[in-house]
């Protein structure tokens, strides 16, 4: 059944976006049979859950970090991720560019920007996201690649249009002022309800769980 549903929605996107499977509280079984259906990358909210997963699967697939990511983990997250898509601040910035020193890796980041300016949710603001950037890309061992967002989680994913269509605006800004260091290459917004929404406004790779997996299940 997940197998079905990969191959389903990889038919339906658009050439060059990419999928990431978002397997947060997933068995590492069910993201081997998506990896089985061809997907290519695999997103995780926590580092544990990347490990367990990471045993199973091999590196067959990319990994990426889509969830918050703790200063206190990022030596543990280099290790075991190909992209850390929710950089948000300098101080998480430098403990992934200290970490990733020791190993000689430069890491692939995108800028997680707080597109509906809620103070409760991570990301930067949209005002700040280019003196941020700025900052980073100072950093030796980092490499920014672009913009992420998750947007309100509204029902109706119209809702979520104006958040996506703002990162969009951002993301063609930051692309003009070619800023050393950094490549404007990925647009990363959208998940099960709202990546149709995403990819009209310019999204070129799309975070999907549900769809994927069916409901989200618990311990």
């Amino acid at each position: 059944m997940i197998k079905e549903r990969v191959r389903k929605i990889l038919a339906e996107l658009p050439e060059g976006v990419i999928l990431v499977g978002a397997a947060k509280t997933r068995t590492p079984e069910e993201i081997l049979e998506a990896v089985e259906g061809g997907l290519e990358v695999v997103g995780e909210n926590y580092v544990q859950e990347a490990e367990k997963a990471i045993a199973v699967t091999g590196s067959r697939v990319k990994w990426h970090m889509i969830g918050h990511l703790q200063t206190n983990k990022a030596k543990k997250a280099v290790r075991i991720f190909d992209m850390i898509e929710t950089v948000d601040s300098i101080k998480l910035a430098r403990e992934i560019d200290k970490a990733c020193a020791k190993i000689g890796k430069k890491m692939p980041v995108l800028i997680e920007i707080n597109s509906g300016e809620e103070p409760q949710k991570s990301g930067v603001m949209p005002d700040e996201a280019t003196s941020l950037i700025k900052q980073i890309s100072t950093l030796e061992n980092i490499r920014v690649m672009g913009l992420m967002t998750m947007g309100p989680f509204a029902g109706d994913p119209e809702e979520a249009r104006p958040y996506f269509q703002k990162t969009k605006r951002l993301f063609d800004k930051l692309k003009e002022e070619n800023i050393p260091n950094v490549e404007m290459r990925y647009l990363s917004m959208g998940m099960s309800n709202s990546y149709s929404v995403a990819l009209e406004e310019g999204a070129n790779m799309v975070r999907i769980g549900t769809k994927l997996f069916g409901e989200r299940h618990y311990d």
